[in-house]
């Protein structure tokens, strides 16, 4: 869409273009470059000279070449279509791109990201002469078996409806409404709208994160959970789990709609989320995942500056979701490959480097892109959320470097992988030592009013307990197990077990692969109990060996397979066995 010339070529530097002879031209304008019409952004003014970060390969580019300028900043295609769709960093449509043109993306190709030419049954919400307020729903469009497709009046725009069509089969250019603001001007509307990547959508206000995001996974939920519209960092080395752990999350959480984006990470990593997404069954509908994931795909051989815009991409979907009063997951697999994005871009540019050769602004994009996360009353007045789950990929797993550092001080929630556990093949390898969640006081009524009181108490002792273990681990290295007494041999017995029977999941099993709350509310109950009556027979007088005969540990230990997340009778009866076998052997001492 080359409109008029702006400038023309200076000097090419990879994907950095120094432009001369400016006119008419804004920052962050959108710009094609050549004839070929390589898309670009204009990030950099200084009188009649600019630079331009552009989003393809830049081989052919020679001074002299012109730029057009679109007088428009870079933005997405907002409107129904987006949901099962798989795009690079800057929303070009991959799956169509290649049915036009093949599996390589051809520089300067131009496709829209939505389809102009599919009809959608549209159901209007507002009639004639009534007032519409930015956001406000003007209809809606079933986009999925799931997703309900709720078409909103433009943010910035308000005023009375003239004109709205019946019920029938639209497309996304046909209009739909059309709008008088306070001015007197009239405004027409359709299913689509465009908004800038880099500017976060508006809403009306914040709202405390006091509903948890339920994934699943034991480990997350009960000791380290993450609030709905909350953040949360994934740092670890390269085989770690970080992809593992996001692809679970994303198929088991509670979220409304999945926004997952592949930056900057290898091709058969990409790859294998492409096949492997629409082949998962959404486990609350039956049907492929990918009716509620967005998939955004730019890999490490794709440019870099397209990496550095494929962030923004994501997050603007998921507000766009979110101000329909959905709640969305974005999981940005990996921040590192953004941020290397930034560190080359910014050496290309010549400014001065910070730590490690990260630009001075590093912190300020990581805060910006992680503050874009909340849970919302949308200009609409409905609630929606938008959770982010980032990635760190730190070089030779070290979380001093400088982008685990800065995230660290952004989130509220650490998720840190430990090599260790994955060698053994623990999984989810998440470590109970440097993780933390700040919202388990947020979460706390949520997990009271779902499962009781105790909640709060248990996940404290249990805490308290692997903390002990750490450093009773230490003297047992120096002197072994059995120069300690059996009360703190105990408490390394209890924290095996639970490590074995309540963090460590199996994700190829149909029973253990998800935990609801009860279920993990129960399990951790049963292993305190068995700690809290272990504890005391010891005192009088029981011996170690005699607890480990017991035959319901085994029952405890296999209780994450053996019991479906609705068999609350199990849990009932698997308790009183465990108390029978205490009073039994309380029986025997007595004696």
């Amino acid at each position: 869409m080359k409109q008029r010339v702006v400038g023309t070529v200076e000097r090419v530097n990879g994907p950095v273009i120094q432009a001369r002879e400016i006119t008419d031209a804004m920052m962050m304008e959108l710009v094609h470059v050549g004839e070929s019409g390589l898309v670009g952004e204009l990030i950099k003014l200084n009188g009649s000279r600019a630079t331009i970060q552009v989003y393809e390969e830049t081989t052919g580019i020679a001074p002299g070449d012109p730029i057009y300028g679109t007088g428009l900043p870079l933005s997405v295609e907002l409107g129904p279509g987006l949901i099962g769709q798989i795009y690079d960093g800057i929303q070009r449509p991959l799956e169509r791109i290649r049915e036009s043109s093949g599996v390589f993306i051809e520089r300067g190709v131009e496709e829209s990201a939505l389809d102009r030419e599919k009809k959608w049954h549209f159901v209007p919400r507002v009639k004639n002469g009534e007032d519409a307020g930015a956001g406000s729903i003007l209809g809606t469009v079933q986009e999925s078996e799931r997703i309900e497709h709720r078409v909103m009046v433009p943010p910035r725009l308000s005023g009375t409806i003239q004109s709205m069509v019946p019920e029938g089969d639209y497309s996304i250019t046909d209009e739909i409404a059309r709008l008088v603001d306070g001015e007197g001007k009239e405004h027409s509307l359709t299913m689509v709208q465009r908004w800038p990547i880099r500017n976060p959508r508006p809403s009306v206000e914040r709202q405390p994160l006091s509903n948890p995001l339920i994934t699943g996974q034991r480990v997350i939920d009960t000791l380290f959970p993450l609030s709905k519209g909350g953040t949360v960092a994934i740092p670890g080395g390269f085989g770690t789990g970080k992809t593992m752990t996001q692809h679970a999350i994303a198929k088991w959480c509670d979220a409304d709609l999945i926004v997952y984006i592949g930056c900057g990470e290898r091709g058969n990593e990409m790859t294998d989320v492409l096949t492997e997404f629409p082949k998962l069954v959404d486990p609350r509908t039956g049907s492929s995942l990918m009716e509620r994931t967005i998939l955004i795909a730019n890999t490490s051989n794709m440019p870099v500056s397209a990496r550095e815009a494929s962030i923004y991409t994501g997050v603007t979907l998921a507000e766009y979701y979110r101000d329909q009063g959905y709640h969305v997951a974005i999981m940005a697999d990996s921040t590192s490959r953004w941020a290397e994005a930034l560190r080359e871009l910014s050496g290309r540019m010549e400014e001065m480097p910070a730590e490690e050769g990260f630009p001075a602004y590093l912190p300020t994009r990581v805060a910006e892109f992680y503050e874009r996360a909340g849970f919302m009353t949308t200009l609409g007045g409905s609630e929606g959320s938008v959770s982010i789950i980032g990635a760190v990929s730190p070089p030779g797993g070290d979380f001093s470097e400088p982008v685990t550092q800065h995230t660290k001080r952004f989130v509220r929630c650490f998720w840190a992988l430990d090599r260790q556990l994955a060698n053994a093949r623990h999984y989810p390898a998440i470590g109970w030592l440097e993780s933390y969640s700040e919202y388990v006081e947020d979460v706390l009524d949520f997990w009271r009013n779902e499962v009781g009181e105790e909640w709060a108490e248990n996940r404290r002792e249990m805490m308290d307990l692997l903390q002990k273990e750490v450093r009773l681990q230490q003297v047992v290295k120096l002197v072994g197990p059995d120069a300690l007494p059996d009360s703190q041999r105990f408490i390394l017995e209890v924290c095996t077990l639970f490590k074995n029977a309540f963090l460590q999941q199996n994700a190829f099993d149909d029973v253990d692969r998800y935990s609801t709350v009860m279920k993990q509310a129960r399990m951790l109950e049963l292993i305190l109990t068995y700690w809290r009556r272990g504890r005391d027979a010891i005192k009088d007088g029981a011996t170690i060996v005699r607890l480990r005969r017991m035959k319901v540990v085994q029952d405890l230990v296999k209780m994450k397979f053996n019991i479906t997340n609705d068999d609350e009778g199990a849990f009932d009866k698997l308790q009183a066995r465990l108390e029978r076998s205490f009073e039994r052997m309380e029986s025997l001492y007595e004696e």
